[in-house]
């Protein structure tokens, strides 16, 4: 993407938003004025769609943060129109160090429809992804049910081995959950499910472009394995992306430090936590390392994920829209539209 005084974007859409600029949606006291100053920040980083992201956790936790999105899109139609779904990341997950990632150990459990249940009750039909590790016992039915319910299901902070990433795929899962990361630190050369989820075509894959989870090569190749057009990018964004290098506790992750570039890992570690940058960021630090067309690359973050929860018209009718300035790669948002109406200014110089 060429540097210009200023370019008008459709606005970008996250599939896995954990929170940003201090907000977490996984925090023990989330309420509806969370949600709603997420939903404001995100406008900022010229995000008009996005999916608040419930990480491991106890069902009554799991189901406080639902309550407080419903809340939030009832106070407010924009904020209603903005947040698309909500996606549940686990809690049937792989327990083991490494495909757990940053989840706390304590709360992963065996997936359970009547769970998933209880959630959309409590959050008004709003769960649209989960994602699933397909190797725990129950997982197939978990995803075939999830399926005749509308739910999309994602395979994600797992270690399954390929037979069972086809299997999923054929009972109904139909994305990958930043792939790529969520696994061991050492896998078979091959055969490894990384190569089995980026040769199924029934899988659109989600990748964090933040330069941090996946190095330039890497990413550049799983995007030419998958194709763009089932590639998405997400940020998968920390209530720590935004904040100032040093250590700081979450309810994600516990101890985590801050990198002074931006890098998230468990402190002590160097396991990440989370993204922290923001969709705009991702896409510039696309933009700058990967070779696609800047169209192409503009898509995984547009098209792309709006076609993954059926809302093309989000990016086709001309209602979200962001502009932003450019300088030395770096994009700052000066407008953002949503339905037409302007949400966020910001200032340009």
């Amino acid at each position: 993407m060429p540097n210009t005084d200023a370019v008008e974007l459709p606005g970008l859409i996250d599939l896995q938003v954990n929170g940003y600029a201090g907000l977490d949606v996984n925090a023990a006291d989330v309420d509806a004025d969370t949600i709603a100053a997420l939903t404001r920040a995100q406008w900022s980083q010229g995000v008009t769609t996005f999916l608040p992201t419930v990480t491991t956790a106890s069902e009554e936790q799991i189901i406080r943060a639902l309550q407080a999105v419903v809340a939030a899109r009832r106070r407010d139609p924009m904020v209603a129109h903005t947040i698309a779904g909500v996606h549940v990341e686990g809690p049937a997950l792989n327990a083991d160090d490494g495909p757990r990632g940053a989840h706390d150990v304590r709360y992963v459990r065996a997936p359970d429809l009547a769970e998933l249940d209880r959630w959309q009750e409590a959050g008004d039909g709003l769960v649209r992804i989960v994602t699933i590790a397909p190797e725990r016992a129950g997982a197939m039915e978990f995803i075939s049910g999830a399926a005749e319910r509308g739910v999309l299901t994602s395979i994600g902070h797992c270690a399954p081995t390929p037979d069972q990433v086809h299997e999923a795929a054929r009972t109904g899962a139909t994305l990958s959950t930043h792939l790529g990361n969520g696994t061991y630190g050492v896998l078979p050369r091959h055969p490894n499910h990384i190569w089995a989820q980026l040769a199924d075509d029934t899988l659109t894959a989600m990748f964090i472009a933040d330069g941090h989870h996946l190095p330039a090569d890497t990413l550049t190749a799983m995007i030419r394995a998958k194709s763009p057009e089932r590639s998405v990018l997400t940020s998968d964004s920390a209530a720590l992306a935004g904040q100032a290098p040093g250590a700081y506790t979450t309810p994600v992750g516990g101890q985590v430090t801050v990198g002074a570039d931006g890098r998230l890992t468990l402190s002590g570690t160097e396991l990440l936590a989370g993204s922290g940058r923001s969709l705009l960021a991702c896409l510039d630090w696309a933009w700058a390392h990967l070779p696609f067309d800047s169209d192409v690359t503009l898509a995984m973050a547009t098209t792309n994920p709006a076609r993954v929860l059926g809302q093309e018209e989000r990016v086709h009718d001309g209602g979200d829209v962001v502009t932003v300035a450019r300088e030395h790669g770096t994009s700052r948002v000066t407008s953002t539209r949503i339905r037409g109406d302007v949400v966020y200014t910001g200032d340009a110089a």
